[in-house]
C-alpha cells in the first residue's frame, strides 16, 4: 500500500494553493505522512487524505479539499473511493464547522455543484494544472 500511497501523494503534491504561488507540498498543507491507503477489493482502493491548512483559521480549506478530489478523479489510473478530511487540531472551527466542511468535501454532488460555477471551476483548474502545461 504504501507504493500506491506514495503515486497519490505525487498527484497531489503539486497542486497549488489557492492563494499563495506556492504548492501545497512547499506549504506542508500535504505530506507523504497525510495520505493512507487501504485495498478494498481487487484493484480497488480507499484513499484517506488528511490535509493541514496553512493557518488555522484559513477560510480556503473547503476549497483546497476541492482541488484534491478533482484531481485525483482526474489523475489517478486506478480504481479508488476518496475520503479527505481536514487533520484533527489544524483548524480553528473544530468542533462545529469542521464536520460539515469534511462532510461537504467528500460530497460528490456539493462537488459536482462546485465544479458548474465557472469562477469556481477557473480558480480549481488553476491550482490543479500542472507545473509543464
Amino acid at each position: 500500500m504504501e507504493e500506491k500511497a506514495l503515486e497519490v501523494y505525487d498527484v497531489i503534491r503539486t497542486i497549488r494553493d489557492p492563494e499563495k504561488p506556492n504548492t501545497l507540498e512547499e506549504l506542508d498543507v500535504v505530506t507523504e505522512n497525510c495520505v493512507e491507503v487501504r485495498e478494498l477489493g481487487p484493484e480497488e482502493y480507499l484513499i484517506i487524505i488528511k490535509f493541514s491548512p496553512t493557518v488555522p483559521h484559513c477560510s480556503l480549506a473547503t476549497l483546497i479539499g476541492l482541488c484534491l478530489q478533482v484531481k485525483l478523479q482526474r489523475c489517478l489510473p486506478f480504481k479508488h473511493k476518496l475520503e479527505i478530511y481536514i487533520s484533527e487540531g489544524t483548524h480553528t472551527t473544530e468542533e462545529d464547522s469542521l464536520r460539515p466542511v469534511n462532510k461537504q468535501i467528500n460530497d460528490k454532488e456539493r462537488v459536482a455543484a462546485a465544479m458548474e460555477n465557472p469562477d469556481l471551476r477557473d480558480i480549481v483548474e488553476q491550482c490543479v494544472i500542472e507545473p509543464d502545461d
